[in-house]
């Protein structure tokens, strides 16, 4: 995984040239629609500067990419052969994760033997039912939050959830860093 630093320096400069991009579309409008700008040039500087290696960030791109409005600033963020490039990746990735894991299903199945249960105290059998209900619905809502995440495995989930969260956690330093240096500007 690169510093942290070189990760900050890479989102803040994609991501001043995307809201340059962005303010001259979105003068007169909204500020809901201001705030989606916002959020989609910081979204693309995030994945941008990740650089397409992590899934989540290939996932961000190929949602950002579906709305036609949004071509131009990706591919400006990106590159044209980035762009192309990145898309190519998503859409491959994709595919050929959902075969994977169907094939090891396969395999799994024909494997698996049927083997009676010993008896175990009935308390033992509901405790163990509810934490694998309860895990499974905490592994269920952190695919949703994960860009990508519905079409990764548990521990591919893992780790790409690790790598999203600090990269979420630089993007809030450079924000900060960003609204304290305007409040200095403005005080002076």
């Amino acid at each position: 995984m690169r510093s942290s630093s070189s990760l900050k320096r890479d989102f803040l400069k994609k991501w001043v040239t995307s809201l340059q991009i962005c303010s001259f579309s979105i003068r007169g409008t909204s500020v809901l629609e201001r705030k989606k700008a916002i959020k989609l040039s910081a979204d693309l500087a995030m994945a941008s500067a990740r650089k397409g290696t992590t899934c989540w960030s290939r996932a961000l791109i190929a949602n950002a990419s579906k709305d036609d409005n949004n071509k131009v600033l990706i591919e400006h963020i990106l590159g044209s052969h980035e762009y192309e490039r990145s898309k190519q990746a998503s859409i491959g990735s994709l595919m050929c994760n959902k075969r994977i894991r169907c094939k090891k299903i396969l395999k799994k199945s024909f494997r698996m033997r049927r083997v009676p249960k010993k008896s175990c105290e009935p308390r033992m059998v509901i405790a163990s039912s509810l934490a694998k209900r309860f895990i499974k619905k905490r592994t269920q809502f952190l695919r949703s939050l994960v860009p990508g995440g519905e079409f990764m495995d548990d521990i591919s989930l893992m780790e790409e959830t690790l790598d999203y969260i600090v990269s979420l956690r630089a993007q809030v330093d450079v924000m900060k860093t960003l609204v304290c240096a305007t409040e200095l500007v403005n005080c002076n």
